[in-house]
């Protein structure tokens, strides 16, 4: 029997990861946050009253054994002066069958046989949520796009209404043998899927170890300056009575042409591994860095190897 692996996010972070996980045979449960409101995804938000869908779009497409014109099928974005403009075929795809099904967990299930999926994919909740957030002066915004270009340091996140979280992402925290933060937009991707009582009591009831990927790079706005030890700090003070176990960190040396560039033109710095800081965790350190369509990336083969091999420790 595979061992069960549960991996929190959303964004590319989850995706990349995902791609490497399905590799290797373990048992994968996807819970994906749904409260991202830009573009594609949030104009269907607003015109069907559904969680957001572009985030599990990309998520179906990195589990799935399937022809690669089907990725580019379902990633293709409309550009056209009608109200199609901007809409990816997938997003529209998952909205339909969200609407055909009654809810968006059972239209996942669906597409899952189509895709031929290597694991399963369930949304944190099917209610239409709002991600809220306190800045440090004190304001208050509104709306996941609108918390990234608030260009204000984050207090805390939360959201505007209680979810009800999905009783499929409970049950897949509560069995799992390896609980996954994935890196990814801090704030925005991963914390989102524990800022509630059920998901984290399904944690502390949970005996699996919990795991972070961490960020190679800062993300402007949410962690500016940030270095290993903080990433874990903020996750584990969104955490209950269990905090993160292992963490994994690249500690390849990164060309700094590459890090001026990212400076330069994204103002995102390298993550860095402040060691004195990380006693009480266990680190996993390796070259997971790479360069793939001229983004830093982690290499998603070794870092699911990484994962894999210390289910077995």
């Amino acid at each position: 029997m595979n061992n069960k692996v549960v991996v929190l996010g959303g964004g590319t972070g989850l995706s990349v990861l995902l791609s490497g996980l399905k590799k290797f045979p373990l048992d994968i449960t996807a819970i994906v946050s749904v409260s991202d409101n830009g573009s594609s995804t949030g104009k269907l938000r607003e015109e069907f009253n559904t969680p957001a869908v572009g985030d599990i779009r990309r998520v179906l497409i990195s589990l799935s054994e399937t022809e690669p014109l089907v990725e580019k099928l379902f990633n293709y974005r409309f550009k056209t002066t009608s109200d199609l403009n901007g809409h990816t075929v997938g997003n529209l795809i998952l909205t339909a069958t969200k609407e055909i099904t009654g809810n968006l967990s059972d239209g996942i299930e669906a597409l899952s046989k189509v895709f031929n999926l290597k694991g399963k994919v369930v949304p944190l909740t099917e209610d239409n949520v709002t991600l809220m957030a306190l800045m440090e002066d004190g304001t208050t915004v509104k709306g996941e796009t609108q918390i990234t270009s608030s260009g204000k340091k984050i207090k805390k996140v939360f959201y505007e209404n209680t979810p009800v979280i999905t009783p499929l992402a409970i049950k897949a925290i509560k069995e799992a043998d390896i609980i996954l933060l994935s890196m990814g937009s801090i704030y925005t991707s991963i914390i989102p899927n524990l800022i509630n009582e059920d998901v984290i009591n399904a944690i502390d009831k949970s005996k699996g170890k919990i795991m972070y990927a961490c960020n190679m790079m800062t993300q402007p706005g949410e962690t500016d300056s940030f270095s290993v030890s903080d990433h874990v700090n903020l996750l584990n003070s969104y955490l209950g009575k269990r905090k993160i176990d292992k963490v994994l960190v690249n500690n390849k040396l990164i060309d700094k042409k590459i890090l001026d560039k990212y400076q330069n033109e994204e103002q995102k710095d390298l993550v860095k591994i402040d060691y004195y800081n990380l006693k009480n965790v266990s680190l996993i350190e390796d070259n997971y860095f790479i360069v793939e369509d001229n983004k830093i990336r982690h290499d998603a083969l070794k870092l699911a190897f990484s994962i894999f091999t210390e289910i077995f420790k």
